[in-house]
């Protein structure tokens, strides 16, 4: 793990260190980037939801504000993480800002105890809301899915979503099932999403994907056989591509990115890829 960039609980009480200013826009920026004095912060009139200690980034407490709304700040605006992770190469500050983003939904979706509908609290020793009127606790949250490149030699079955930029292809992907092994979410994923049988599938590696809470498995996964037909509204365009002329392709961050260039890499004989991170 990276000396940069360090997670750890941190009493909010004082007003030493840094910020981040997050709400279901994205996180405030302004042109030094998106870390503030908390001293200064404090001073301002912000609808906070909570306050949350994430750890230490170069060696300086690191803080998130989770704001109910937007807030118009003089001097800075607001970016989604998709958008800061497209113009920023630094792995340390997406690492932190992903980590943020998640603490920062968990925070948001927890205010109150779904068991009572009491408020819930901070807990002092744990990352963790509690509830002082029946007892829950409740952490972090993280959902396993999968994600897969299906491959035929020289081939490669990539996919888009609706949802994807235009002209972007991808692996696919899904969420792991109650009762379902990772292995059988790639199996029926790729049937549901493009009708196609697989061999059993290689892991590859796995990456925290903060958008907003997955945990990313991926796979190697070689065609077996049927012929591609794409699940409605899910998928709008799936098909085979060369190794030697693959469309365009998801962020280099990505893990689906990873997946693809590591296959190609080693189809080619040539340096594997490093994911980031």
């Amino acid at each position: 793990m990276s000396l940069r960039w360090q997670p750890a609980l941190l009493d909010p009480a004082g007003e030493a260190g840094s910020a981040l200013v997050r709400c279901q826009q994205g996180f405030l920026v302004d042109p030094n980037g998106v870390l503030f004095p908390r001293s200064w912060l404090k001073r301002l009139e912000l609808p906070l939801i909570s306050e949350q200690g994430l750890g230490y980034f170069e060696g300086e407490p690191v803080f998130l504000m989770e704001l109910a709304d937007p807030v118009t700040v003089p001097g800075a605006g607001w970016q989604g993480l998709r958008q800061l992770m497209m113009q920023d190469e630094d792995n340390d500050r997406f690492r932190m800002l992903g980590f943020a983003a998640q603490i920062g939904t968990w925070a948001s979706q927890h205010r109150f105890c779904g068991r009572c509908g009491n408020p819930m609290t901070q807990h002092p020793r744990e990352r963790a809301m509690k509830c002082e009127a029946c007892g829950i606790h409740q952490y972090p949250r993280l959902s396993p899915s999968m994600i897969v490149l299906v491959t035929s030699e020289d081939r490669v079955l990539l996919a888009r979503s609706p949802r994807f930029a235009p002209g972007v292809y991808s692996t696919l992907a899904g969420f792991v099932e109650p009762g379902e092994s990772v292995e059988q979410c790639v199996r029926r994923e790729v049937q549901e999403e493009v009708g196609v049988s697989i061999h059993d599938p290689q892991y590859i590696c796995s990456q925290g994907w903060p958008f907003p809470h997955s945990l990313m498995l991926g796979f190697h996964a070689e065609y077996a056989s049927g012929d591609i037909v794409m699940q409605p509204e899910e998928i709008e365009d799936a098909g085979w591509f060369s190794i030697h002329d693959l469309p365009a392709l998801p962020a280099p961050r990505s893990i689906a990115r990873y997946l693809i260039e590591l296959y190609v890499a080693r189809r080619l004989g040539s340096t594997e890829p490093v994911l980031p991170g």
